[in-house]
């Protein structure tokens, strides 16, 4: 079982690609080979033009991941209420998936994570990352995680999750993509 992760910011460490991480994590415990495309990886992506079809390397390891995965995890801050450009020029790639016989997320599950300054931030952005799975054939999981990072410390000193209901959370996302997963989907 294949789990792909996309998500991050320019800041290395960045919680929302912390936590994206966390989940990842949490399904290799239960089993799955995980891959981790973090903001670093994004950044080297051209923004998306779907009349070039020539792709960079990056792209093209982006694109085959996502292909051959079976479940992913998507994590964006919440900038401004909405998805972050690096993390939707990333999405926005993956209309090199649109002719497969499995099209973008087809059959997938696809947790989603958002980390924000605010409520709002991160539940209007959790929303708009639900549209964007359902608008690609994704089965986002029941739980999405929303942190605010303004009232909720999501990590210790050490980089260990510290809050129980977001581990419970992130758990609970791992159990949710892990028996969504059919390999061979």
């Amino acid at each position: 079982m294949r789990v792909v992760g996309i998500g991050g910011t320019l800041r290395a460490g960045s919680s929302s690609e912390r936590l994206g991480r966390a989940v990842l994590a949490a399904c290799e415990v239960r089993g799955a080979s995980v891959r981790m495309f973090d903001g670093p990886h994004l950044a080297q992506l051209p923004h998306f033009d779907p009349a070039m079809p020539d792709r960079s390397p990056a792209e093209a390891e982006l694109v085959e991941a996502v292909r051959t995965a079976d479940a992913l995890v998507i994590a964006s801050p919440g900038y401004h209420g909405g998805v972050s450009g690096l993390v939707k020029n990333a999405i926005d790639l993956l209309e090199d998936l649109r002719g497969d016989a499995r099209p973008y997320f087809d059959g997938r599950p696809v947790g989603l994570i958002v980390s924000a300054a605010g409520w709002q931030a991160g539940g209007v952005t959790l929303a708009a990352l639900r549209g964007i799975v359902h608008a690609m054939r994704g089965w986002p999981t029941p739980i999405g995680l929303a942190v605010n990072s303004i009232e909720q410390k999501p990590f210790d000193a050490e980089g260990n999750l510290a809050e129980t209901g977001i581990s419970a959370a992130v758990e609970a996302m791992a159990d949710q993509l892990m028996q969504g997963v059919r390999p061979g989907a």
